[in-house]
């Protein structure tokens, strides 16, 4: 077994993608997708593909940087959940996979949903790490991207310069003796990524096209109906600053037949913070529930049914139901 990394090429731009093979005798079941978060990169899973190759993990896991994130390429192009979602389709057959398990934290969240509501046949499993798109709270500092001249704002407050006094600083406290946290150097590490025009110019239009100055504008849970059938794992940081937990439980709600776990410890990184109990959980779940294997004729199904029932006369305002205000065509 072993961690690599290697470069796709979908649609002639480069995708970087890092990824644990297990041996033959060792694989079992369908592959695993890690979605990192905005800003972030596959990096925020090398703690759990450590683990994994720790623990002889028998899955072959994919971890991909996104469009205009981390090594892969960063073209002015569509960064919205949907054209994210079919980057997910693209590298699952560029691997030669067809079925897979979708694990999303943060934005990386969203765009598993998404991936599950454009491509169901296609999504076995779905684990939602202090996910986007589950209500409209969200930290300030991401609502403030809505601003007019947030673009000059984070290119003054981030850059080569700024970065490398930052990081400077960083190694005198660590010569000092002083140690940040493995969550607030993934966080750093997040944000000193928008140094990059291309970076930079990919994160604005991601957290604008999802957020304004009252939040999130983006909520699947209107939809999570949709993935009754799909076996979802919820896993928060019990003190999320960015994304509150309660997120997490409403959606757990609305799924219930889902599992939640919150990580007491935690923030927004649940899985760097303690990347064997994540790997455990992860396990565990895998373990413990059957893939999903809908067709695209079963989705259609639950559409119409819910529609139907939307328009049963109890549901229609008595006005509209007995006929009044209404003209013939």
């Amino acid at each position: 077994m072993a961690l690599e990394a290697r470069t796709l090429t979908l649609h002639g731009r480069e995708i970087r993608l890092r990824e644990y093979v297990p041996s033959t005798k060792d694989a079992t079941g369908e592959q695993l997708v890690l979605l990192h978060g905005i800003s972030g990169s596959s990096e925020t899973w090398v703690p759990l593909l450590d683990h994994f190759e720790r623990t002889g993990f028998g899955r072959h896991v994919l971890a991909p940087d996104l469009p205009g994130h981390g090594d892969s390429a960063a073209p002015r192009a569509d960064y919205g959940l949907g054209a994210m979602a079919s980057v997910v389709r693209d590298v699952l057959a560029l691997t030669r996979n067809r079925h897979a398990t979708i694990v999303g934290h943060s934005l990386g969240g969203g765009i598993a949903m998404q991936f599950a509501y454009q491509f169901p046949e296609m999504c076995a499993r779905l684990v939602l790490v202090g996910s986007a798109g589950l209500g409209p709270q969200v930290t300030p500092v991401l609502r403030a991207t809505a601003l007019p001249g947030a673009n000059a704002t984070l290119t003054l407050a981030v850059n080569p310069v700024t970065v490398a006094i930052a990081r400077g600083i960083a190694a005198a406290g660590r010569t000092l003796g002083g140690k940040l946290s493995p969550e607030t150097r993934e966080l750093t590490r997040h944000f000193a990524s928008l140094a990059d025009p291309g970076r930079r110019r990919a994160f604005l239009f991601i957290a604008r096209s999802l957020i304004d100055l009252r939040g999130q504008r983006a909520s699947a849970i209107d939809k999570l109906y949709l993935a009754r059938e799909v076996p979802t794992l919820v896993v928060w940081g019990a003190h999320d600053p960015l994304i509150p937990v309660a997120h997490g439980r409403e959606a757990a709600e609305v799924l219930p037949d889902s599992r939640l776990t919150v990580f007491e410890n935690a923030k927004h990184f649940p899985h760097v913070a303690d990347p064997a109990r994540f790997g455990d959980e992860l396990e565990r779940f895998l373990t413990e529930t059957a893939p999903a294997r809908l067709s695209l004729d079963e989705v259609v199904e639950v559409l119409i049914r819910a529609s139907e029932a939307a328009e049963a006369p109890e549901n229609v305002p008595e006005k509209l139901s007995s006929g009044r205000h209404l003209r013939p065509a």
